[in-house]
């Protein structure tokens, strides 16, 4: 039996109807799904119905797999010949560790294909009527990590740097870091008037959009007691998700559907 093959899938935000027509053709050749917490689980449905769909997901401090055992899983059914697709959600090469995944491969001599997603970064503010960019506003903004690895000791994120070299900051996984963001941002230049936004499940029916200044948008998010994934947005292009929210009303926190927010049993 030969080697197969891994295909790297970004599977988008949420919103299932964002997978790439590549994606979506990859899927529907699947015969293992190695899939993560934030893929919506229609997507699941295109694969074929034998297909073996393996949960992976993380949440802050909850692992269902870590990651090495994941590569050994991705290594291990491609060695049996199998098409294995790595669904993971937004773009696997943007904080998706599907650059790490993409190694374990080449050094193991597994071929592999990435297929990009659409993602957060772009997708989750648009949907909340935030543009990254505009002609008036903002000619420039930087996608960073608002959770990086503890391992690491130091941080490479340089909010110093970073509070006024763009006009537009985009803060992936925000929700529980961002009061120190804030103040490291307020710190070192950072208008406390700046609008800011942050913007929960967006993309999904769940959306949920909060708006303010960088002065008083921890208190609103504590106050809205708005959860993980979160995606924050600093800068005057914020302010327009007040007049340009095109998607709809955001439902409260109880009418919430979550996609997969945990480990299943077992």
């Amino acid at each position: 039996m030969g080697v197969g093959r891994v295909y790297l899938v970004g599977a988008g935000p949420g919103d299932p109807g964002l997978l790439t027509v590549r994606g979506l053709e990859i899927l529907r050749m699947a015969e293992v799904v190695v899939h993560d917490r934030l893929v919506n689980p229609v997507l699941l449905d295109e694969a074929p119905a034998g297909a073996l769909r393996i949960f992976a997901g993380k949440l802050a401090g909850a692992h269902c797999l870590p990651q090495e055992q994941i590569n050994a899983l991705l290594v291990g059914h491609a060695r049996r010949g199998r098409r294995v697709v790595r669904l993971k959600g937004g773009d696997p090469f943007v904080f998706g560790r599907g650059g790490e995944e993409a190694l374990a491969l080449a050094e193991a001599g597994i071929p592999f294909e990435v297929v990009p997603g659409v993602t957060s970064a772009v997708a989750v503010p648009a949907y909340a009527g935030i543009p990254v960019t505009h002609r008036e506003l903002s000619s420039s903004f930087a996608v960073v990590t608002g959770h990086e690895d503890p391992a690491k000791g130091e941080p490479m994120v340089d909010w110093k740097r970073l509070a006024t070299a763009v006009d537009t900051l985009v803060i992936l996984m925000a929700g529980r870091t961002l009061p120190r963001i804030v103040e490291d941002l307020l710190a070192h230049g950072r208008s406390p008037d700046t609008p800011a936004a942050l913007i929960g499940w967006g993309t999904t029916e769940a959306q949920e959009a909060i708006v303010g200044t960088l002065g008083d948008i921890a208190g609103r998010v504590r106050a809205a007691r708005l959860e993980p994934p979160v995606v924050a947005v600093i800068g005057e292009v914020a302010a327009l998700g007040r007049r340009l929210n095109w998607f709809g009303g955001f439902p409260g926190r109880d009418e919430r559907q979550p996609l997969l927010a945990s480990c299943p049993d077992g």
